[in-house]
């Protein structure tokens, strides 16, 4: 029996907890004079796979110029609106 994934829509979100991101071929990246690496989605449904602490997967799904910051020690800042899909 498959197990139903569970999705939901969000807002503008953070995570300190971010060990891996694996982001598709739908993304454009930036540096940002912060430091932060900056990846902009360049189609709909732009998706990009998470691994958090304790081994929480996630698939998360933007729109065109969905924004995605990366900083360091796992920080992440995610755009809205995002789906987020449990995996």
């Amino acid at each position: 029996m498959q197990k139903k994934r569970q999705s939901k829509v969000e807002n503008q979100v953070y995570s300190n907890r971010v060990l891996r991101s694996e982001f598709d071929k739908n993304w454009k990246t930036r540096l940002t004079s912060n430091g932060y690496v900056k990846y902009i989605a360049t189609a709909n449904s732009a998706k990009v796979i998470v691994l958090l602490a304790g081994g929480v997967q996630k698939l998360l799904i933007f729109p065109k110029n969905g924004r995605v910051l990366v900083g360091g020690g796992g920080t992440s800042h995610y755009s809205k609106p995002h789906k987020a899909v449990s995996v």
